[in-house]
């Protein structure tokens, strides 16, 4: 049971670097009867969660986004306020944050 749900997990990694939504859905029906046919109780019910999702999953092949430009911002920001702790100037917290992202040049 742990190699199959080792070959599982490899698999549906699978599905969120497909190049395109047509393989992306076939990906997810061979992982789909794996999971189903693996006679493993929890693969299943969490394939059959996982199904709820797929749209979005597909669409992944499309817009591939994800957060961790964000998650990067918003930890040097928790830096900021840590360093900043004791002051009282919003305004200059602030500036200090737009110090940290300069952005693009306009």
């Amino acid at each position: 049971p742990l190699a199959t749900v080792y070959l599982l997990k490899t698999a549906i990694k699978e599905i969120w670097f497909a190049p395109s939504v047509r393989d992306g859905a076939r990906r997810w029906k061979d992982w789909y009867r794996l999971a189903i046919e693996s006679g493993i109780a929890p693969a299943i019910a969490f394939a059959k969660r996982l199904r709820k999702y797929l749209r979005g999953i597909l669409a992944s092949a499309i817009f591939p986004l994800n957060t961790s430009i964000l998650e990067g911002v918003n930890n040097r920001i928790k830096v900021i306020k840590r360093m900043a702790y004791g002051f009282r100037d919003s305004a200059y917290f602030f500036l200090k944050i737009k110090a940290a992202f300069p952005g693009k040049a306009r």
